[in-house]
């Protein structure tokens, strides 16, 4: 299922917080709205009950005789009992604002809408009634001074369409709003995602062979962001091809003279004259095989350690890794007439945290080059001690006829041959990739009396010593 684009979620969520904050704040208006009007209402329902109090008082205090006073009361309600021209003069809500005044349990005066009994029974004050299927709101004004009790009242439903009518309007421009709002925001958003759209269509047209650094400039700090980790994938593509580059190049070049020489071999022995003479091409055709077997499996050797394939480390006893590899050579080393020797004791190991296989790999590359260079009769010793600043070394020393110091910074490069050798120069290659991938430390010295010690120091504190028990 294909996502939502970027624009059109983002849209969904600004238009979300936008209609839920706006909702809050219309409610919270509408509130408050809603409260002003009633105050505003009660407080007109107030000041029309002193308007009628004071009226009657002011009555009262007149010289006017009773019979005059009760014919001034009656024409007064007659008055309000009359039927309003709403559509002249009045309007449509006076039937909706009533009064009553009592005095002595007597209904003195009231409008023409107002119910015949007493709307409330509540001495003073503001009450909610239900009357005739109506709510009204009355206020109810009862003066000590005399004993009149005045009663003003309101429908609800007048009260209701007010608020209604402020609701909407404070809504309908928010509703109308919505879709132009969201218009705006749509080509808003479109506006800021257009560096996104050029960097896109940069992708879509580059070469996809080119892995050439993107240069779109200038870019907001997100997408900033995005065309460096662009560039940096960019950059470490380049850095794999070219390795694998170099792989195929380096096979290609070691391969070459191994498979020509095979083919050479495989020619004599087929165009052999006698049986002797075959079997030499054949012996020499199985030695160029096992050379060249050799080479492709130090090629693949020095593949795998690229920095990308770091394996997770493992605890390791160098000393037995060290006397299975020296096993694993002895039948080289007799039929070379060297002698192989590791000059520690047996009670005595050490432990290293190291990738599997590392220490055989990096032994036997040590101890094969060593033999291909030590003349017959001669020694190979492999000694590891704890230096003075409590590190690990492990040394391994040949009676060859040595390197000069010109020559030894050329022997860790990749297919250096020293003199005659027929090698594949990838052994101490091998060697010096899996140290620098341990963090150690490789030195080449001169073996006293002649030959080559190499030595390897691994970091202080990637050790720990172990007594063996007795």
């Amino acid at each position: 299922m294909k996502s939502a684009s970027i624009r059109a979620r983002t849209l969904g969520w600004v238009l979300l917080l936008f209609i839920s904050v706006s909702g809050i704040i219309a409610w919270s208006s509408f509130h408050d709205a809603t409260h002003e009007v009633e105050e505003l209402y009660d407080a007109h329902l107030a000041q029309q009950a002193r308007l009628i109090d004071s009226l009657l008082v002011g009555m009262d205090a007149t010289s006017m005789s009773q019979v005059a006073k009760l014919r001034l009361l009656n024409t007064m309600e007659q008055t309000t009992l009359q039927t309003p021209d709403t559509g002249k003069s009045g309007h449509q809500y006076e039937s909706k604002v009533v009064f009553q005044v009592w005095k002595d349990e007597q209904l003195v005066l009231r409008s023409r809408s107002a119910p015949s009994g007493q709307l409330t029974q509540k001495l003073q004050g503001y009450v909610n009634e239900r009357v005739d299927q109506h709510i009204w709101r009355v206020f109810v004004l009862n003066q000590p001074s005399n004993a009149y009790r005045i009663l003003m009242a309101e429908r609800d439903d007048v009260r209701g369409e007010l608020v209604s009518k402020i609701a909407l309007r404070t809504l309908l421009p928010d509703l109308l709003g919505i879709p132009l709002l969201a218009l705006l925001i749509w080509w808003a958003i479109g506006r800021g995602l257009q560096p996104l759209n050029q960097l896109a269509e940069l992708l879509r047209k580059r070469d996809p062979r080119s892995l050439q650094p993107l240069a779109l400039s200038p870019l907001p700090k997100e997408l900033d962001t995005i065309q460096e980790a662009v560039n940096l994938l960019m950059l470490q593509l380049k850095e794999l091809l070219a390795r694998e580059q170099r792989f195929i190049a380096d096979a290609a070049h070691e391969l070459r003279t191994p498979l020509s020489v095979l083919s050479l071999h495989t020619q004599n022995a087929l165009q052999a004259s006698n049986p002797q003479e075959q079997q030499e091409s054949l012996q020499e055709l199985q030695q160029g095989i096992e050379r060249t077997t050799r080479i492709v499996s130090q090629l693949l050797t020095l593949a795998r350690l690229e920095p990308e394939t770091e394996q997770q480390r493992v605890k390791v006893n160098p000393l037995k890794v060290t006397r299975d590899v020296l096993a694993e050579l002895a039948p080289l080393a007799w039929q070379d007439k060297v002698e192989l020797q590791l000059l520690n004791e047996e009670d005595t190991s050490w432990e290293l945290q190291l990738e599997p296989g590392s220490l055989e790999i990096l032994l036997q590359n040590l101890v094969t080059n060593a033999l291909r260079h030590t003349p017959k009769g001669r020694r190979i010793a492999v000694h590891w001690q704890v230096t003075q600043e409590d590190s690990l070394q492990v040394a391994v020393i040949d009676q060859g006829c040595g390197v000069s110091d010109q020559e030894k910074p050329l022997l860790l490069q990749r297919f250096y041959r020293k003199g005659s050798y027929t090698g594949s120069g990838l052994g101490l290659a091998i060697v010096a990739r899996l140290v620098e991938r341990h963090q150690a430390r490789l030195t080449l010295d001169d073996t006293p009396g002649g030959g080559l010690t190499v030595r390897i120091t691994w970091p202080m504190g990637g050790h720990s010593q172990r007594v063996a028990s007795c």
